[in-house]
């Protein structure tokens, strides 16, 4: 077979996205292109690689084979295209580096942005997910780094503590339910509900959380961004369930009310996970944020 890299990324992020159209956004091309290549490759190879559906593309035997080679295939590039950069002072490694939107919005910024300062030589590939797929994702070597929940399966990974977390039912001050000591879920279903964006790690969770609990929360609208979505609760627009430390942030906190969940999920362990054996790029920011990591618990 021929391939080039294209290809090969092309590839990898229509099985990471499961879609062809996703897949090629990505790989920041059109869809009539990635078309054409996925065609092609499986042209030279002889086999049907994905399998399409209406939801989306599925990997054959074939397919998976492919990825698992076309994967080790990229690994090596990124090795020898960092250690060629050492010895011709060039610019720059990539670390790919996921987290829950607990951490995405609240702990990581400064510290990433200071990595980044410090180590002007290494970039971030920096993406939203939910634990469990951010801890699978690094366990199947398409990341290198996840900051997740104490839900994930770490099987496998090693770990390190790096925040606590909470969610909480988030009122205004003046919303009947912000006079309760604390609430369940099953409290909830009658709730008019704010919620970040529909396909944030977040609110992905709270629709698990609520399918397992025999209901459904009902959304009146999803916000980009804790601040505005803040702001709109203070006006009694509905309630929300957010991580607490978001709170410390948002100029509205004053008019706002955290009401605890009574529910095994809500209080979380964060953890920065990660493979043994980390390549060089991905030790520095692994060691950045574990010397920060006792610094945020005293500070949580």
């Amino acid at each position: 077979m021929h391939l080039d890299f294209t290809d090969l990324r092309l590839f990898a992020a229509v099985a990471d996205a499961g879609s062809i159209t996703a897949g090629a956004e990505r790989a920041a091309l059109s869809l009539a292109a990635a078309s054409a290549r996925i065609r092609a490759l499986e042209q030279q190879a002889g086999a049907t690689l994905l399998q399409r559906g209406r939801r989306g593309v599925t990997l054959t035997a074939a397919g998976a084979a492919l990825l698992r080679h076309a994967r080790q295939l990229l690994r090596q590039a990124e090795a020898m295209r960092a250690e060629l950069g050492d010895h011709a002072g060039a610019n720059q490694a990539t670390v790919r580096l996921l987290a829950n939107t607990a951490a995405l919005y609240e702990w990581l910024p400064e510290l990433l942005a200071e990595f980044l300062v410090a180590h002007p030589r290494i970039d971030l590939a920096l993406r939203e997910r939910g634990s469990t797929a951010a801890a699978d994702a690094v366990r199947e070597d398409r990341a290198d780094l996840a900051v997740v929940a104490d839900h994930a399966d770490l099987a496998g990974l090693q770990a390190r503590a790096f925040r606590q977390d909470r969610l909480v039912l988030v009122a205004a001050a003046t919303h009947p339910l912000a006079q309760a000591p604390q609430l369940r879920l099953a409290q909830l279903w009658q709730a008019e509900f704010l919620g970040l964006a529909d396909d944030s790690a977040l609110q992905r969770h709270l629709r698990a959380q609520a399918a397992r609990a025999g209901g459904q929360l009902r959304f009146r609208a999803h916000v980009h961004g804790i601040e505005p979505l803040c702001r709109m609760l203070a006006r009694g627009a509905g309630v929300a369930i957010l991580p607490q430390a978001a709170l410390a942030r948002v100029s509205v906190r004053d008019r706002l009310v955290a009401v605890p969940l009574h529910e095994p999920w809500a209080p979380r362990q964060l953890s920065i996970v990660w493979r043994a054996a980390p390549a060089p790029a991905v030790r520095q920011l692994l060691d950045w944020l574990c010397s920060h990591a006792d610094a945020a618990a005293d500070a949580g």
